[in-house]
């Protein structure tokens, strides 16, 4: 027998040490490097007691498991739905744990996260609970602060989270900060937002500022808004840990609100109830009707200061054109480029529109364009904002909007651009293919009906794009021969 063979190497070329297979993966959250590495160990058939899962430091002996990918997996949705709130946890076992729920799965125990007592399904319930709580603290307690200094404006956070959380919780910041520049600090990480969001190294607390010249009005606001009655110490201390107290700039205030509560609602209870002063409702529409705006620009100066219905758009998009014009048209909402530029039927769709109003004799300066919705509403697929439409709430929410600027232009013709259009000028579902034509908005201006340019670009068949093409430009031509 060979000198080999009576003393065999501790490694194997299969990347195993003594009959164990090593798994490294990147520090923190390695969701990508975990499923790729499951797909690998579930291709070659090896059982979760053999696999050694490492992401903290490397191998000890400098190995590693076969990088040929395995095939997708198929999994219950239970489980797809839990590794991703698993993997961020600080627990060093939890990839072997989740390796053993997805080889039980695929040995045919497909309902086993239905399993409540299952010690393995408990264990990682109670795991991913504790990424919840997480994500919601870094959600609730982060606090952006300005960065003093000449230049763009930027904000910077700094947050120390209990697991990997990252990575999952940026998406939150741009959704709700799209419009500013910002970096948020941990201890293990950074992310950055200035229109792409990118991740770097680790910073340090006092790379962060430590205040900024609008602390002082929140804390105004968190002093007046708290309830001496409804104090409870316990329950305060539990649900915002002293932990975060540094970074949050309300926590300041804390300790003096404590002090004086007791005094505070002692005199609440002694004060006499007083009975509600009821409201002259003649007074009150004559006020409403003061607090209008007087004028487009009035208008727009509202909506544009107005908050969107739906999180995640960069601006209101207001109307264009003049005041007085012949004709408007009405669209349903703004796009990624009418967002972006601020300016409505930009895009795509409002590249053929223009086209579309030339061939009909139509001069889009002369012309008043606008959308019933004046907020972008998308979903965000990677770097990618994709179109939404809107719901018929949402379209309600901005119907007064609509009306009003309506009135300050004046149009002799209103021409609704696809079914939005229409609903949000008539309250109705009304289908576009029985409408189509002139039409009554029950409005002091004429209408007419028609697709939006969007439904043109849709169509996959280039002839029959042509043909719906030249019958949106003859719609054009009726159109501008009744505002005429």
């Amino acid at each position: 027998m060979s000198d080999a063979a009576q003393n065999p190497s501790p490694t194997t070329e299969a990347g195993a040490i003594r009959g164990l297979h090593v798994v490294s993966l990147a520090p923190g959250a390695d969701l990508d490097g975990f499923r790729a590495a499951v797909r690998r160990l579930i291709a070659g058939r090896i059982p979760p007691e053999t696999v050694v899962w490492q992401s903290e430091a490397p191998s000890l002996f400098g190995i590693d498991m076969d990088r040929a990918e395995g095939a997708p997996l198929r999994l219950p949705r239970a489980v797809t739905d839990l590794i991703p709130m698993v993997v961020p946890h600080r627990d060093p076992e939890r990839y072997g744990l989740l390796y053993a729920l997805i080889w039980r799965v695929l040995q045919g125990e497909r309902a086993l996260m239905e399993v409540a007592s299952d010690p393995l399904v408990h264990r990682l319930h109670r795991m991913r609970k504790a990424i919840g709580r997480d994500l919601h603290k870094m959600h609730a307690f982060l606090r952006f602060r300005r960065v003093p200094g000449e230049g763009a404006e930027r904000f910077v956070a700094w947050f120390e989270p209990d697991h990997h959380i990252l990575a999952a919780a940026a998406p939150f910041f741009v959704d709700r900060f799209r419009s500013l520049n910002w970096s948020i600090l941990t201890p293990e990480g950074s992310a950055h937002w200035d229109g792409t969001l990118s991740f770097g190294p680790p910073g340090r607390c006092e790379d962060a500022p430590e205040g900024d010249s609008f602390e002082a009005g929140w804390r105004d606001y968190y002093e007046n808004t708290f309830n001496p009655a409804r104090l409870n110490l316990d329950a305060m201390r539990a649900e915002m840990p002293r932990k975060y107290w540094r970074n949050m700039p309300e926590t300041a205030a804390i300790p003096a609100l404590v002090r004086a509560a007791s005094a505070r609602a002692q005199a609440m209870i002694e004060k006499e109830p007083t009975m509600p002063v009821k409201r002259d409702p003649v007074r009150a529409v004559a006020k409403m009707a003061q607090d209008e705006p007087d004028s487009l620009e009035a208008l727009n100066a509202v909506i544009a200061r107005s908050e969107p219905l739906v999180p995640g758009a960069t601006q209101a998009v207001l109307g264009e054109g003049p005041v007085g014009a012949r004709i408007a048209f009405v669209g349903e909402q703004p796009g990624d480029q009418e967002d972006r530029q601020g300016r409505p039927f930009v895009g795509p769709a409002g590249q053929l529109l223009s086209r579309a109003l030339e061939e009909a004799g139509i001069d889009r300066r002369e012309a008043y364009l606008t959308n019933a919705v004046k907020h972008f509403k998308f979903t965000l697929r990677g770097k990618r904002r994709i179109h939404e439409k809107p719901t018929a709430g949402e379209v309600s929410h901005y119907r007064w909007w609509l009306d009003r600027e309506l009135d300050f232009v004046g149009p002799r013709l209103v021409v609704a651009l696809g079914a939005t259009a229409v609903l949000a000028l008539t309250g109705k579902q009304i289908p576009i293919t029985r409408a189509r034509g002139p039409a009554e908005f029950g409005k002091p201006f004429q209408g007419f009906i028609t697709v939006h340019p969007s439904y043109l670009l849709r169509l996959p068949d280039e002839a029959a794009k042509d043909v719906a093409y030249r019958a949106f430009v003859d719609d054009l031509r009726r159109a501008n021969a009744l505002a005429a």
